[in-house]
């Protein structure tokens, strides 16, 4: 009975692999051309995500990258929507509020803002919650090893600003060109009564992939004119509606443009130029004719094209006077030549 077995499984695979082998080669095209529409659309379906604003890990092996550092002033009218509403109302509440809590609730972790300026998303840089509450003064009751914090002292009235760092890049696998927000500081105002100005006081860095599940679920209002929740917080930093200024960019010698710049307008001027850089990229991603920016000893920007136009435009001047100073010339020994000739007959003695 078992040799019977053995001969049955034996008479069995062989007769799949004869199927197999019999396959005529318009059957194994056909699945060949499957496959590989079938890996076609999994590509297409990650630059789908990519179009309609899906959250995805940002890669690591990218051709070009930028980073910079910006401040959010919260007074200002573009970011008033991570402030409003200062108290939970509503089942609304700010950012902060919002961060707090989950901060709280040991939902997302908090990393420690080094006094270089810098992020360092690891694990040992993680800041414990109870280090939090007493660095920065606020009131809270320990329950069952849970920390609680009422609404009215949190201190969400104080931060009104946030520094943020962005990624500019250019993936290309995707041939997609992407800036993402990649961390969240919120900042302290405070009086300390020593200056007219209030302090600033960076509590903690928070990583923008590990909470921007929870900001896609909160709305927020965007219009004074139109009352309804119909955008979430993290729809707002994805198309990035907010208006920040550059403080800083990764840079071999970590400076801010502070450090290095010396008076209001050579800072202004150097924010102007880190924009320019940054969209001159995008542009001339997909522009092939467009003018490389080139930076002039004056600090404006001048580019090849003006240049060539520039030089090219002189050139043809100066051939436009040769050929003036030529037509004269020729216009003058033609007058010279048609004019009558008055002869002297020398008379005879």
């Amino acid at each position: 009975m078992m040799t019977m077995k053995r001969i049955l499984f034996i008479a069995m695979v062989a007769c799949v692999s004869l199927q197999t082998m019999a396959q005529p080669p318009r059957r194994r095209t056909q699945e060949k051309e499957e496959k590989k529409e079938n890996s076609a659309a999994v590509a297409l379906s990650e630059r789908a995500k990519l179009q309609y604003n899906v959250r995805t890990q940002m890669p690591e092996n990218v051709v070009w990258k930028r980073d910079v550092y910006r401040t959010l002033d919260l007074e200002k009218d573009q970011n008033a929507v991570l402030y409003y509403p200062v108290e939970p109302m509503n089942g609304q509440m700010n950012l902060f509020t919002l961060l707090f809590k989950l901060l709280l609730d040991d939902q997302i972790p908090a990393y420690e803002y080094r006094l270089d300026g810098t992020e360092i998303l690891t694990t040992d840089q993680r800041i414990k919650v109870k280090d939090v509450l007493d660095r920065f003064h606020i009131l809270y009751e320990e329950k069952d090893k849970k920390f609680v914090v009422e609404n009215s002292d949190i201190p969400s009235s104080e931060v009104l600003s946030y520094y943020i760092k962005e990624s500019s890049f250019y993936d290309h696998r995707t041939a997609t060109y992407q800036t993402r927000v990649t961390a969240l500081c919120p900042v302290l105002h405070r009086d300390d009564g020593f200056s007219e100005q209030a302090t600033r006081y960076p509590m903690f860095w928070i990583n923008y992939d590990e909470v921007c599940s929870y900001l896609e679920q909160m709305g927020v209002m965007t219009s004074s004119y139109n009352n309804a929740t119909n955008m979430s917080i993290n729809d707002f930093f994805v198309t990035r509606r907010y208006k920040g200024d550059i403080y800083k960019t990764t840079n071999l010698r970590n400076l801010t443009i502070a450090q290095y710049c010396q008076g209001d307008s050579a800072i202004a001027k150097e924010q102007k130029k880190i924009e320019s850089q940054l969209v001159a990229f995008e542009r001339n991603l997909w522009e092939k004719d467009e003018p490389e920016v080139e930076e002039a000893s004056d600090s404006t920007t001048v580019t090849k094209k003006e240049k060539k136009t520039s030089r090219r435009a002189s050139r043809n001047r100066e051939k436009e006077d040769d050929t003036e100073k030529v037509e004269k010339k020729q216009k003058k020994e033609k007058s010279s030549s048609s004019a009558p000739r008055v002869s002297v007959r020398r008379q005879r003695r």
